[in-house]
């Protein structure tokens, strides 16, 4: 049976040549017992009508986001629910970089922000557009947020060059999207709970107590569990990160509010990696309204937060629990203590002297559990992500095993 049977395959097209490839696309999909829906951008429907494609799809194509009658029952919202997998073929320059910067001025774009299904490019362009080092930053970058990319080829194009920017023939994109599907990834099946960024503590209503961390090693974690075929589900406090492709985000704000949400969601999951740096202590009071200036000095008094890795962990014994350490000092000696004082099965500990990790782009890892240890060398923190995720894995694997 084929492996894209009953999928629900949204496929977009945007506005280049190879639009007229993407009829036989559809054909080959619901061939293949996929269940297509066509998004058509402005400009594709310069290439080829919305007709062929409601022909070939037995669907009506979706072309418009302020439709009055979808609007009424939010239909750009369902058709991004009802996708399992969103591939753009053609996909654009264009509509590449508005996917990096997380526009969504059409239904297309908007789709692709509104929807955890995975994503999928096929890009088709000049050659020398996709060389350009603007086309490959924003490739870089979708890549590292979970986007597959498929493609281009090489060859002549309309335009008369020859080199990279053909878009993949239906064929060649039908196979990669039957392989994707065909061969179960490593964590298809796992439901990951990950917290991530800081959170802040209100002293009053404009000020308040936080950390240096970015959260973007939680989201490079995030971004290769999905990637690994994870449901994944991130409760994030306040960061400026785009959310990862494939990945359901809860936003919160404060330590307590990260409790709340971690407790609701950590019952329907099986592994909770902790990246999050979450306060320690919190003021006793938070003032109605702004403290003004009184005196030298000002005295908070503060008080302990809830320690959210221990009391998960403590509360749901059926999940794998995976906490982070950031410590400028006698780095593996605190990780050990953590392991066995909050009762987890992994730490995963990094130094932070001398401004090492935060907010950057690096990080290096000193992973320790019961048995044994993995040291991590510094690296970029996307593929530090993809190398920790597969020792969790391991070892998760491991766990499962024994129990």
């Amino acid at each position: 049976m084929s492996a894209l049977r009953g999928k629900h395959i949204l496929l977009g097209i945007s506005g280049g040549i190879a639009a007229y490839k993407s009829a036989e696309l559809t054909r080959l999909l619901t061939q293949a017992g996929a269940e297509v829906s066509v998004c058509m951008t402005a400009g594709a429907q310069a290439f080829i009508t919305p007709l062929t494609l409601q022909a070939l799809s037995t669907n009506p194509v979706q072309t418009t986001l302020l439709n009055p009658e979808a609007e009424a029952g939010m239909g750009h919202i369902e058709l991004a629910r009802w996708a399992d997998h969103i591939l753009i073929a053609p996909a654009t320059a264009d509509l590449i970089a508005k996917l990096t910067a997380g526009l969504a001025d059409d239904l297309l774009s908007t789709l692709c922000l509104a929807s955890t299904a995975p994503l999928s490019l096929a890009p088709a362009m000049n050659q020398q557009m996709w060389q350009h080092p603007a086309t490959q930053a924003n490739i870089n970058t979708l890549t590292q947020r979970g986007t597959l990319i498929w493609g281009p080829a090489q060859g002549a194009q309309a335009c008369g060059d020859v080199g990279p920017g053909r878009m993949q023939e239906p064929a060649a994109l039908l196979q990669q999207l039957q392989h994707y599907y065909q061969h179960p990834l490593p964590l298809s099946g796992t439901r990951i709970l990950i917290t991530a960024g800081p959170t802040r503590e209100a002293i009053d209503p404009v000020r308040f107590l936080t950390n240096r961390s970015s959260g973007k090693m939680g989201y490079a974690i995030a971004a290769a569990a999905a990637a690994m075929g994870a449901t994944v589900t991130l409760i994030s406090g306040p960061v400026a990160l785009a959310q990862p492709i494939g990945v359901t985000r809860i936003s919160v704000e404060s330590a307590a509010d990260m409790l709340v949400a971690t407790r609701e969601q950590a019952a329907n999951h099986t592994i909770l990696i902790a990246t999050a740096a979450v306060a320690d202590y919190t003021p006793a009071q938070t003032a109605t309204q702004k403290i003004k200036k009184s005196g030298e000095k000002l005295n908070i008094a503060l008080e302990r937060t809830v320690d959210i890795l221990a009391t998960i962990t403590r509360e749901q014994k059926q999940l794998f629990s995976v906490g982070f350490a950031a410590e400028t000092q006698n780095l593996l000696a605190y990780a050990k203590g953590k392991l066995a004082r909050k009762g987890v099965h992994m730490i995963a500990a990094n130094s932070v002297a001398d401004g090492k990790a935060f907010d950057r782009d690096s990080n290096a890892l000193e992973v320790v559990w019961q048995e044994g240890s993995q040291s991590f060398p510094e690296m970029d923190k996307h593929q530090l992500a993809k190398e920790l995720m597969q020792l969790i894995q391991q070892r998760y694997q491991h766990w499962t095993q024994s129990q």
